[in-house]
């Protein structure tokens, strides 16, 4: 009741951004990093691919929704008063500048800047006659078996092309004077940027005065400069670069599946036929080209890009790995702490007290070193853990392998629905499935996206539950780079609530209450809806009432709405969103009291933490949620309390007042929609809230070295 009206309250098209413009602005955020003058010149270059690498999944999965809607007739505007179509449009009048604002980046700014360290980028023209010819025995020998020219031609239909895969249109003329069309593409098995210099010399590696030197050519000029070698007796008349984008979101009917593995891998098949949303093609390509594959991928002129440039900039994080470590941010070393160097046993630390873990600052090693010792441990009875995106060669994976091995009860929830990582996740669940351990694949409609794992242990005086919980993913690879929290725990109340929620996971729980965990779908938006509600409370009764949120995304309609009702009831409120934000900020009468900031830094800022002033009682919940319908509705999300004062102490000083700090990184959301990069005062610190937590923890881990000796 409270939350339908709360919506009527609010339900202002004005008060709310839509969602998709929201994310088209954190991803000019993103490029806003690329275009940083301070920042080294290959983070410059990781920056660009980002941004690439976002668009494609955005038109993937975002804008491939919205042309279903359109196709559908779906005419009913979304809270924020727009409907598909405008959307589209919008979305469209937004990302084509940036992505010529990107283009000029790379093409008169980093190019030359990498020529000057050494790094040519050279146009096929500037290659000597002498590289072509040794090139083109290259080409010979290691790219033209690959290559497979496919005709179109009444006898012969138009090619399948693969997502996200860049291809040449070519013309070719035969000796008779009839006009073909033909499709290549250029291989993905083979590096975009082929390094001149070594392929004429693998053993060179520096030049002479020791500094390092690289030649790179685009793998598909070498490729467009020997097509007469694919069409001998032909000429080649015309052969331009294009690129496509489809439609990869997987729609399942879980209640009619009766093998959701199978059905899982049969839409994974059926992806790559998914719709073509976008298509790309290099600006020298002639209009009757351009019709030509416009009508055979089904798309109008509005779905395409024409682009100035080199297609696929995404791409470009090969060069991100190149040798020149001065041009890249200082390299950080995640520290291990000292308390988990003091006590070898790490049940018995856990038992001691509840220990926090803030990645990447902290390493991702001790959460390895815990599956590793309930794997190894002949005390230990049963393993329970869910796993979302696991990365490849996961060692967690290695060592619930060996306990199940070891005769452990081993239960795993694979997230077989975890976008993008449908296929490596089938794998393990089928590794572990061979070993006898207990794999389900989550509730029906529902993705499984909370952080836990379960380690039950039998002692002297019984039996004893051993936890941990995590914003993150239980990936080593993305524990490096994303900033996310974990904590250890056996607490009694918690890990009985991981116990039940397992049973709910596994088996035909129904569960709704819980002692201190607050899960998703059963009553987030309620809990969360109330501990807001709280805060009103407080200050209507005299209290003083104060709301601090970081989270990668808030969206859900309900909450926005509570947020504007502690605004305006007196609440200060600061909002940590990296990402989507479709609350409207700093408007009189609705939003004065409510500050938004986003931060993109060298880490991608991932962890979810939730605190509530509660009258100088502060609570702080960590989660594995973002405040979106998806995630309150339509997923397993856990919410955990930090109890141990020292520990909230920490979260708030190191994590919270850090981020509200930065005025360096931190862009500020205004009323007007737009995002301000904060300049600090002449007079005032500049702080880059992740730069300061690396220095912190290096620092805190010496003194407590020093203090130990």
């Amino acid at each position: 009741m409270i939350s339908k009206d709360l919506l009527k309250k609010y339900n202002d098209p004005k008060n709310f951004i839509n969602r998709d413009l929201s994310w088209v602005e954190f991803n000019r955020r993103v490029l806003e990093e690329a275009l940083n003058p301070e920042l080294p010149l290959l983070e410059k270059i990781k920056f660009i691919s980002i941004f690439h690498s976002n668009l494609d999944e955005f038109y993937m999965i975002r804008i491939a929704g919205l042309k279903e809607q359109v196709a559908a007739n779906v005419l009913e505007p979304t809270i924020d008063g727009l409907t598909p179509i405008e959307q589209l449009r919008k979305t469209e009048q937004k990302i084509i500048p940036m992505l010529d604002q990107a283009m000029d980046l790379w093409k008169n700014q980093i190019v030359p800047n990498l020529h000057e360290n050494g790094v040519e980028i050279a146009e096929y023209f500037q290659v000597s006659a002498n590289e072509k010819e040794l090139l083109t025995n290259y080409f010979k020998k290691e790219i033209f078996p690959i290559l497979t020219p496919l005709a179109f031609d009444p006898g012969r239909p138009f090619p399948y092309i693969s997502n996200l895969s860049l291809n040449f249109a070519i013309f070719v003329k035969r000796p008779n004077g009839e006009n073909h069309f033909a499709r290549l593409k250029i291989p993905n098995t083979l590096p975009r940027l082929l390094q001149v210099d070594k392929i004429l010399n693998p053993n060179k590696k520096i030049q002479t005065n020791g500094q390092f030197s690289a030649k790179y050519v685009w793998i598909g000029d070498l490729i467009k400069d020997n097509l007469n070698l694919l069409f001998p007796g032909m000429e080649v008349l015309e052969a331009h670069r294009f690129r496509i984008t489809r439609d990869t979101d997987i729609e399942l009917q879980e209640d009619e599946a009766d093998d959701l593995l199978r059905v899982i891998e049969e839409n994974i098949r059926q992806r790559r036929f998914g719709t073509v949303v976008r298509l790309e093609v290099a600006h020298q390509m002639p209009e009757f080209m351009l019709e030509t594959l416009m009508e055979n991928l089904e798309v109008t002129r509005d779905d395409v890009h024409v682009i100035d440039g080199p297609l696929a900039l995404s791409d470009l994080i090969q060069l991100y790995d190149l040798p020149l470590h001065q041009l890249k941010s200082k390299p950080f070393y995640p520290v291990v702490p000292k308390l988990f160097e003091d006590e070898s046993d790490i049940f018995s630390l856990i038992k001691q007290k509840d220990v926090l873990l803030h990645h990447p600052y902290h390493s991702f090693s001790p959460v390895i070193e815990f599956i590793k010792q309930a794997s190894n441990d002949p005390d230990v009875l049963a393993i329970k853990q869910t796993l979302y995106r696991v990365g490849s060669n996961s060692p967690i994976l290695k060592y619930l392998i060996e306990a199940a091995e070891r005769g452990k009860q081993v239960a795993v929830l694979v997230e077989l629905k975890a976008r993008f990582d449908e296929e490596n996740n089938i794998f393990w669940a089928r590794e572990l499935e061979k070993v006898g351990v207990h794999v389900v694949y989550g509730l029906v409609g529902l993705k499984t996206h909370a952080k836990m794992t379960l380690v039950v242990r039998r002692e002297s005086d019984g039996v004893h539950k051993y936890v941990h919980l995590a914003t993150g993913n239980y990936n080593l690879t993305t524990a490096k780079i994303y900033t996310d929290i974990g904590i250890f725990t056996s607490d009694e109340e918690i890990s009985s609530d991981v116990t039940e929620i397992f049973n709910y996971l596994t088996g035909y729980s129904k569960q709704t209450e819980f002692r201190k965990l607050i899960v998703a779908p059963i009553n987030m938006r309620e809990k969360t809806l109330s501990l807001i509600l709280r805060e009103i409370e407080n200050v209507k009764t005299g209290g003083t009432g104060k709301l601090i949120f970081k989270m990668n995304a808030l969206v859900d309609p309900v909450l926005i709405c509570a947020l504007y009702e502690a605004s305006q009831s007196g609440v200060e409120i600061d909002l940590i969103v990296r990402g989507i934000c479709c609350l409207v900020p700093g408007i009189p009468g609705l939003s004065e009291n409510i500050k938004v900031r986003s931060i993109v830094g060298r880490f991608l800022e991932h962890s979810r933490v939730f605190y509530f002033f509660n009258n100088g009682e502060e609570d702080i919940y960590l989660s594995s949620a973002d405040l979106m319908q998806r995630n309150l509705d339509r997923r397993v999300e856990i919410s955990f309390p930090i109890k141990d004062s020292a520990l909230k102490s920490e979260l708030f000083k190191y994590v919270l007042r850090s981020g509200l700090k930065d005025n360096l990184k931190a862009r500020i959301l205004k009323p007007d929609l737009t995002y301000e990069l904060l300049k600090p005062a002449n007079e005032e610190k500049k702080i880059d809230s992740q730069e300061w937590l690396m220095s912190h923890t290096i620092k805190a881990h010496t003194k407590a070295v020093k203090n130990k000796l």
